[in-house]
């Protein structure tokens, strides 16, 4: 038979069973199995555990993933960590070996995604200095469990970082939790926000508003907050050079940040600054307060942030790097020199001889780059899942030169320890999740908002409830 491995739980893994499910109908392959591993214990990924609370939107796409769900030849197993990991680690989390999976399926798809942050070499992590993907991990309840933010006693935050997910934290520390309330955002950061100190966000970035990575979507969003406002910027900045070409973005966003927040500036407590040009390149921490040092920059010819020579300090309480996220280096086939999972056009993954391994895929972030939006990462999982299907009809194109790793001849069941836990209930199958994804929902009813989330150990007795008055 036919047995495809899915090692993660975010949209590329979805989109890729979806679009080889669908590629691959029931009638021309009956011994087709797809069996999801997730080191999470709800599915999805970034869809839950990225996307900001005040999004509700970029998570329709679970709709459809739930539709792949009912296909009799699809199985989600949360809660299973394949191999080691690096990072901070999920205790109650089910630990497979991977030589289990070459053993036991005859394709494998590696969609991880990049679950370590980018940290900044003069920005050594402390209880002041975190990622912000920690932060991110706070707000939605990741099974990781990071510590609450000592927001209590930060009046002035700084961002290191001008993309997206720097604005969505900076929304976050701004939005009044009243606001946030109705959203999916649990009881407990709620608690967490309305003690918070936050009186300025200052969001720095080592080059210039045209070469922020933000879109102007989430830059809308933040200065139509009503109760804080932008710091006004110096127009010098805003009037690009006489040859410059400005792309259709570049132009809505100069437009934007000219006209500046709809709450005027000086007439909200809380406030927040896009501080461009400049490059942290030192900290000190005291007892009070933190002294961030930064480095003036502009731009060469080739775009690149240079020093001026000229330096400032910033005093601040937190400090919150949003610098991007990496592959994880345990994962397998991981290369040291591109950090990623080296493949060929069709998703392939590659020997370091640079010969593909055959019936070995890699797809979205984990060969990618942590780049991109979904639609993005679900064309790229599409053409992924276009090559396995083309495989499992005989129809694909792979070179003779290949290395082989995945077994011909397999048992149907998932590995011996996965089914074991399962019947234990460590192991989370896709029903069950729906069972505890109704009961966020009914319980967010009851509160007036989006839904409440439940831990593990929340999920894990519930269901033994169910199935004990079933």
């Amino acid at each position: 038979m036919d047995k495809v491995a899915i090692l993660g739980g975010g949209p590329s893994a979805f989109y890729v069973a979806s679009r080889l499910l669908s590629r691959v109908p029931a009638d021309r392959n009956r011994n087709l199995a797809v069996h999801m591993f997730d080191r999470l214990w709800s599915p999805h990924g970034l869809v839950r555990y990225g996307v900001a609370p005040d999004h509700p939107e970029v998570k329709n796409c679970t709709h459809k993933f739930d539709e792949l769900a009912k296909d009799a030849r699809f199985r989600y197993f949360g809660n299973v960590q394949v191999g080691p990991a690096s990072g901070r680690p999920i205790p109650h989390v089910v630990r497979l070996p991977f030589d289990e999976i070459p053993r036991s399926y005859t394709h494998l798809v590696l969609a991880p995604g990049c679950p370590i942050p980018t940290t900044h070499p003069a920005l050594p992590l402390s209880s002041r200095v975190i990622p912000a993907l920690d932060l991110v991990h706070w707000y939605t309840q990741h099974p990781t469990h990071p510590h609450a933010p000592p927001l209590d006693g930060a009046r002035h935050v700084t961002i290191i970082g001008q993309g997206n997910v720097a604005l969505d934290v900076a929304r976050m520390l701004l939005t009044s939790p009243d606001v946030l309330a109705t959203y999916d955002v649990p009881l407990s950061v709620l608690e967490g926000l309305r003690t918070s100190a936050v009186e300025h966000v200052s969001i720095v970035g080592r080059r210039g508003p045209l070469q922020a990575a933000f879109t102007t979507k989430e830059a809308r969003e933040l200065m139509t907050i009503s109760d804080a406002s932008m710091a006004l910027l110096d127009p010098v900045l805003l009037v690009p050079s006489a040859d410059t070409k400005l792309s259709r973005q570049q132009t809505r966003v100069l437009d934007l940040l000219r006209k500046g927040s709809t709450t005027k500036s000086g007439t909200t407590k809380k406030t927040w600054s896009l501080d461009f040009f400049r490059a942290p390149t030192g900290i000190q921490e005291s007892e009070s307060r933190l002294r961030l040092s930064l480095a003036h920059t502009t731009l060469d010819a080739g775009l690149r942030a240079v020093a001026t020579g000229a330096t400032s300090a910033l005093e601040t309480d937190l400090v919150v790097t949003a610098l991007g996220q990496q592959l994880d280096p345990s994962t397998p086939f991981y290369d040291d020199a591109t950090r990623r999972i080296p493949v060929n056009a069709s998703g392939n993954v590659l020997h370091p001889s640079g010969r593909p391994f055959k019936n070995v895929y890699a797809s979205g972030w984990a060969a990618m780059g942590a780049r991109g939006v979904l639609a993005s990462t679900m064309i790229n999982a599409y053409n992924v899942a276009d090559n396995l299907a083309a495989s499992l009809l005989g129809s694909d194109s792979l070179s003779p030169n290949f290395e082989e790793i995945m077994e011909k001849d397999v048992d149907p069941a998932p590995p011996a320890l996965v089914r074991e836990e399962l019947e234990k209930g460590n192991v989370m199958s896709y029903e069950d999740w729906k069972i505890i994804d109704a009961e966020e929902v009914r319980k967010g009813a009851e509160m007036g908002k989006e839904r409440e989330r439940m831990g593990w150990e929340g999920a894990k007795a519930f269901l033994a409830a169910s199935k004990t008055r079933a």
